[in-house]
This record gives structure tokens, sequence and C-alpha cells, in this order.
């Protein structure tokens, strides 16, 4: 029996040494999944990035986040920042190039990460891309999450809520009962009502066509060059966003599973 035993544990030391030697191996010849998600605004980046992570098992990170850790902790670019922020001036790009050079240097991220909220142009891309050829490694997969114009109209323009409570309401996917439509089609503002208080609901000012368009004009000059710089390595990949939800993530998964 302790020749059973000791061959079991002999065994089990073994296998363990093959998992750590395959998973150096990985590391050295397989490059962690650098990855970048875009969307235009009300394109469902937000659904589908935790998702993203939960499949692929590696960290989202926001600029926002990684600034404020940065800062806390007191490292040397942090404190760079600090005093950048603290004069009411805007952090640098070689400054949040140092922050994400340090953060991508933590364990959680040995797999690999994806940046959220950068690059949010083309210089920062360009930088972003020499820190990691530094490295030795590249950006591996840009996500972008396309809709129709008049879709994200529609899903972010029909948007009502009711101050106190917070509940919302959709003109088309989920009207108050109170709702009545014009001879334009378009809802009375004045019988927009919450079902349970019979408040008036309010519309963001974010929500309108006017801003929608704004926003949608800055989203196309910021991110369409950068996704003309990466799309001749071929690693860009298009999401239809505008879509049922169970479709779009049927398609990120089968995007990033198959890398095309």
């Amino acid at each position: 029996a302790g020749g059973l035993l000791l061959g079991g544990v002999g065994g089990y030391l073994a296998g363990k040494k093959k998992a750590e030697a395959l998973e150096e191996k990985y590391g050295t010849y397989w490059p962690r999944k650098i990855m970048m998600v875009f969307g235009a605004p009300g394109a469902g980046k937000g659904t589908q990035g935790p998702k993203i992570v939960e499949m692929l098992g590696i960290p989202q990170l926001s600029t926002g986040d990684m600034l404020r850790e940065a800062v806390a902790k007191g490292t040397e670019v942090g404190k760079r920042a600090k005093e950048v922020m603290a004069s009411g001036g805007l952090v640098s790009d070689d400054i949040v190039i140092g922050i994400i050079k340090d953060r991508i240097q933590e364990e959680d991220c040995k797999s690999g990460f994806i940046l959220d909220g950068f690059p949010r142009t083309l210089p920062q891309a360009k930088a972003l891309d020499a820190m990691l050829a530094a490295n030795g490694e590249a950006v591996s997969m840009v996500m972008a999450f396309d809709v129709d114009h008049a879709v994200l109209e529609e899903r972010v323009c029909g948007r009502w809520i009711d101050k106190a409570s917070g509940r919302s309401y959709h003109v088309k996917y989920a009207p108050p009962k109170s709702m009545k439509l014009g001879a334009d089609g378009k809802p009375i503002p004045a019988t927009m009502k919450d079902d349970v208080s019979g408040a008036a609901l309010f519309q963001r000012p974010d929500d309108t066509a006017e801003a929608l368009t704004k926003r949608l004009d800055g989203y196309r000059n910021q991110t369409v060059p950068i996704l003309d710089h990466y799309a001749p390595k071929g690693i860009v990949k298009r999401i239809d966003g505008g879509a049922q939800i169970d479709k779009v993530w049927a398609e990120v998964q089968s995007k990033l599973g198959n890398g095309h």
C-alpha cells in the first residue's frame, strides 16, 4: 500500500510539474490577450463587457479606476498624476501610459487584459503600441460595437425616467400606461406619467436626438481613426450591437473564440 501511495504522490507531483511547465510554455510562446473594446453610446458595450471578462478570465481595466488606484497607492507615476490633478490640469498621455504599464504587470493580468475607455485618440493608440512593443507585445484584438444611427436613436431617445424612484420607461419597449401619441406618432410629453405615483416623467438631457448626434459625432471622430490604425493588422472585430442582446453575445463569443 505504501508503494501505491508513494506512486500516487509521485504521479501527482509529476503531473503538477507538467502543468507548471505547460503554463510557462504558454506564457513564453502564446502571448497574452490584449484587447480593446469600443462602442458608440447605447451600443451595448456596458452589457457585454462584464460577460467578456467572465468568459476570458482577464480583467477589464478602466483608465479612471487605474488612475485613482495609482494615486491612492502613491506610486511614482501616481504622484505625478496627483500633482497635475491638484493643479486642475489634464493628465498627460505619458502619465496614463505609465499607469497602464504598471497595472498590467500585476498578477491578474498574467493571461491578458481588456482596455476600456483607452485609447481615445490616435496618438494615444500609437503611444500604447510603443509601450507594448518594448516588451515584445502588441494589441491582439479590437472589438467595436456598431449600431445603426436610427436604431440608436430609438433606443436612447425613447427613454423616460421617474425622478423620485429612478424607474425607467421606454416609448417602444416599456411605455407607461398613461402614454398617448400625438399626430406625429411621438408621445405627448404631458401624458408621460409614472405607473405607480402618477408623477410626470422626464428625459435626461443626454437622451435627446441632438445630444445623441453630438455624442456620436465625437465618438466617430475619435474612434474611427483608431479602428483604421488597427484594421491592416486584421485584429478589428465588428459586432452588430443593434441585434437582440442574446444574438449580440453569440456573435461576441464566436469572434472571441475563433478570432474572425
